[in-house]
């Protein structure tokens, strides 16, 4: 088996490999590029559970990064749980053509509980009294102190929110390079997010992106040296590329003023009552899945999604995930899945009054909101001295004392690049870059495409 190690660089494509990334660019000459159209939606989740298991979201069941539980009638976003997902992964698969086959997962989704033999993944503290400490998770348990003591903490603060950044993919990148030293794992996927950030704030075209570019091609530089070094093979991929948007699509005020929202006063603030809804929205990006509580508006519902400004197309997943009664991608999906165009996103807002949006809305809250807010990458501008404010509530957290740090504005115009769409151009589409020649046309060709390398290294293969 030829030991590989497979780097995530988020929203990297082709039109971003230039003079601003030398060392990217001298690895895609040397060997050979493709790029593909995204798995569907062309999320996290979605495309890196097609790229373990060959498998669509028909098969391995997941239909976004979160999705409506009809069961519990909860929202459910970023679990990470390797049991969600339905399928065999890649390196057990492998395992099947030899002994020995081993497996590091560092930072990639659902990695959780997974036969992977080492894994990482971020993962806060959460005590009774409603704290929260940053963290992580390790499989074995025991691999977290020994990370944290050799490597420092995980930079939490700049894996997600405003203060996003390179420190993060820095910390994520060492702590691939630290496993491989000390196991030598046969597989190593390796889950680098910083582009994501940047382009999702400015935009894809934005000379802020310029400086960004340069800075993950230095840590994936420093990877690609180190790993050849060690006659490991080294694939670069991503999940998807991000579009310029200019407009948000609010789905749930649009189904509220139809009176079909429900909300409930909290306090004097509203929060979205889902099991109580007629239906609405889970928004994620440039995707939402639409669920409909109440039947007897369903064909109401689908008429004025196809009549809507802002969405290109409505999508039924019964036909095209169906494979069985028991279809698990069309028992999370949405009743229809709305497809945004090009400059258009979805907002998972669902308040009329920003007075009585409730308290998560101005914070980081990735797993209460009921959809994806790419907004928590933004500080409110209407803020005088944000930091102050930050600094107040760091210090109460200290002290013991419970806060909110609500610095999250309420502006989704602020917002100038997206992803989930499908069809886009090939200056939108993710990316397959390996030393030896490999076509990749879809996300599922990436199971069969790191196999093949993976097994290029076994003499009887």
């Amino acid at each position: 088996m030829k030991r590989t190690v497979v780097i995530n660089v988020v929203g990297l494509t082709k039109g971003l490999i230039g003079s601003h990334t030398p060392a990217i660019r001298a690895f895609k000459e040397k060997g050979s590029i493709s790029s593909f159209q995204p798995a569907f939606p062309a999320v996290t989740c979605t495309a890196q559970s097609s790229y373990l298991t060959g498998k669509s979201p028909r098969s391995h069941g997941i239909v976004g990064n979160g999705w409506y539980d009809r069961e519990s009638a909860e929202v459910k976003f970023w679990k990470q749980s390797n049991h969600i997902v339905h399928g065999e992964n890649i390196w057990d698969s492998l395992r099947k053509e030899g002994a020995g086959v081993s497996c590091a997962q560092m930072f990639w989704w659902y990695n959780m509980y997974s036969t992977a033999d080492w894994s990482a993944t971020p993962r806060p503290l959460y005590p009774a009294d409603g704290r929260k400490f940053f963290d992580i998770h390790t499989q074995p348990m025991e691999l977290r102190e020994q990370m944290k003591a050799e490597l420092g903490d995980f930079p939490f603060a700049s894996f997600w929110g405003p203060a996003a950044g390179i420190g993060s993919s820095v910390w994520i990148a060492k702590a691939a390079m630290w496993i491989e030293q000390k196991e030598e794992p046969t597989l190593n996927f390796v889950y680098l997010p910083h582009l994501d950030y940047c382009l999702q704030q400015y935009g894809p075209d934005a000379p802020e992106v310029i400086p960004e570019l340069k800075a993950i091609d230095e840590v994936v530089g420093e990877m690609i040296d180190f790993y050849q070094s060690r006659n490991v093979e080294v694939v670069i991929l991503s999940e998807y590329g991000i579009s310029q948007v200019s407009r948000a699509v609010h789905l749930n005020r649009v189904f509220r003023k139809k009176g079909w929202i429900q909300v409930k006063d909290e306090l004097g603030l509203e929060t979205l009552d889902c099991g109580g809804c007629r239906a609405f929205a889970v928004a994620d990006h440039q995707v939402a899945h639409v669920y409909v509580n109440d039947e007897s508006i369903r064909a109401e519902v689908l008429a004025l999604l196809q009549d809507l400004d802002g969405v290109e197309e409505v999508r039924i997943p019964a036909e095209i995930w169906a494979n069985d009664d028991d279809s698990v991608a069309v028992a999370r999906a949405g009743d229809f899945i709305a497809v945004a165009e090009p400059d258009a996103w979805f907002t998972y807002y669902f308040w009329e009054d920003d007075a009585k949006a409730p308290d998560y809305a101005r914070s980081i809250d990735i797993h209460r909101k009921p959809g994806y807010d790419p907004v928590e990458l933004f500080l409110d501008p209407t803020l005088k001295f944000p930091k102050l404010k930050i600094a107040k509530f760091l210090l109460k957290k200290k002290l013991g004392i419970r806060g909110l740090m609500d610095v999250i504005p309420l502006d989704s115009s602020l917002v100038k690049g997206s992803h989930g769409r499908d069809n886009v151009a090939e200056s939108e589409q993710p990316v397959f870059i390996s030393a030896s020649p490999r076509v990749v046309t879809s996300a599922e060709d990436v199971f069969s495409c790191i196999e093949g390398i993976v097994k290029s290294g076994d003499k009887n293969h």
